[in-house]
């Protein structure tokens, strides 16, 4: 349940936005990685029941992961569920294969990718054993779910199942908060971070890690110059924070970026903010920049992945991976232009409260996993067993 889109899926598909008289849901989690924070809170908040399993955890630990099948096993046999949701590559592993070796009574399985790790993450030998084992349980997996087109295009070019198993069911976010925020707490955190009042302020959400590429975003930065007011926050932490302080004291831009770290003030966050940036080389759908979208910000970013569907011509500006150069002149056109802003703006609003709204996704779901139940004949049980217990509810007190 570390900060990000995943979670807040999870989240919530998890609590009382599905018809708690038609579904009885358990979210199990596990551990976060160190220096991350977690949004299990978020699912207390949405209502969610849950179970954490310590030994679940994002890195690769044969002694760690064994003993957190075993407990998902158990789980799974005292929960016996008709349908199993993963989310995230090692849960997805390792639930889907306790659903196809343990469970006597198979559930249907259906697995979201919310990006992948199948090319350029890893070495080749490992990106190899990594998309054999995605392979072996994507064909034996009832649906695979991705959010977005170009994340279910890359997953088919790699073989991981045929195209016919896969559906796109875009990110759903609670984005009233963003569309909502106060412009008002922005200006007094501008004020507090020593920013002034024509300053351009370049906001970055997320994991600081080397997909990211914010080496690429520091470098254009650093090509503005003088040309432009321009401030960056950087929000989130992660392995190469330490190697960018330095970085950018040597391009002499120190002055012009404020290392925030993790923060949950993110609507204030984009009510300072003026351009949404995200420079990653590989990206599923960005949560960032749609929470940017709804709070009426333009985005410049990468045109990687998922991206694409997220900044459009009427939201911001896409420019090609690694290229500070092209990310400079994206930038410098925006400052310039308070008009453009404001009508990239406006776009990106109206696309991300149309597109990534909760309850869209929720009513997605919805009909999926009322298809898939239906296919394999559980929803007519499952209503024989929801009348009964109805009238037992239901019978006169004596």
């Amino acid at each position: 349940m570390n900060l990000g889109g995943p979670a807040q899926q999870a989240a919530l598909l998890s609590g009382r936005r599905l018809d708690p008289s038609r579904y009885e849901t358990l979210l199990v989690h596990g551990s976060v990685a160190a220096g991350e924070e977690s949004m299990a809170d978020l699912a207390d908040r949405e209502g969610a029941r849950t179970e954490f399993v310590p030994s679940l955890s994002q890195a690769p630990h044969p002694p760690h992961d064994a003993a957190a099948l075993a407990r998902i096993v158990a789980i799974a046999r005292r929960f016996r569920p008709h349908l199993i949701h993963t989310h995230m590559a090692k849960a997805g592993f390792l639930a889907r294969l306790a659903a196809l070796t343990t469970l006597r009574s198979r559930p249907v399985i259906v697995h979201t990718y919310h990006g992948h790790v199948l090319e350029r993450y890893f070495g080749p030998r490992k990106s190899a054993l990594y998309r054999s084992l995605e392979r072996l349980l994507g064909r034996r997996s009832d649906c695979l779910i991705g959010v977005s087109q170009a994340t279910v295009d890359d997953l088919v070019r790699l073989g991981v199942a045929a195209r016919d198993r896969f559906r796109v069911i875009p990110l759903g976010l609670d984005l009233e908060p963003f569309a909502n925020s106060d412009r008002g707490a922005g200006g007094e955190l501008r004020r507090r971070l020593g920013i002034g009042e024509d300053d351009i302020v370049l906001s970055f959400v997320g994991r600081v890690v080397p997909i990211k590429r914010l080496d690429v975003l520091l470098r254009a930065l650093a090509l503005t110059g003088d040309a432009a007011p321009l401030r960056l926050l950087v929000v989130g932490d992660g392995e190469i924070r330490p190697r960018l302080q330095p970085i950018s004291r040597e391009l002499g831009i120190e002055d012009r970026i404020r290392f925030l770290g993790y923060r949950r003030d993110l609507t204030t966050i984009t009510a300072a903010a003026d351009i949404a940036v995200l420079t990653s080389a590989n990206e599923g759908t960005p949560v960032s920049l749609i929470e940017a979208a709804a709070a009426g910000l333009p985005a410049v970013a990468t045109r990687v992945g998922g991206v694409g569907e997220v900044v459009t011509p009427d939201t911001g500006v896409l420019v090609p991976p690694d290229d500070p150069e092209a990310v400079a002149t994206a930038l410098l056109r925006l400052a310039a232009e308070p008009e453009l802003r404001a009508r990239l703006g406006a776009g990106a609003r109206e696309h991300a409260l149309r597109r990534y709204s909760a309850s869209r996704l929720v009513a997605d779901i919805d009909a999926l996993y009322g298809e898939l139940l239906t296919r394999r004949g559980v929803n007519d049980r499952m209503r024989v067993r929801s009348a009964r217990r109805q009238g037992r509810r239901q019978a006169p007190i004596r």
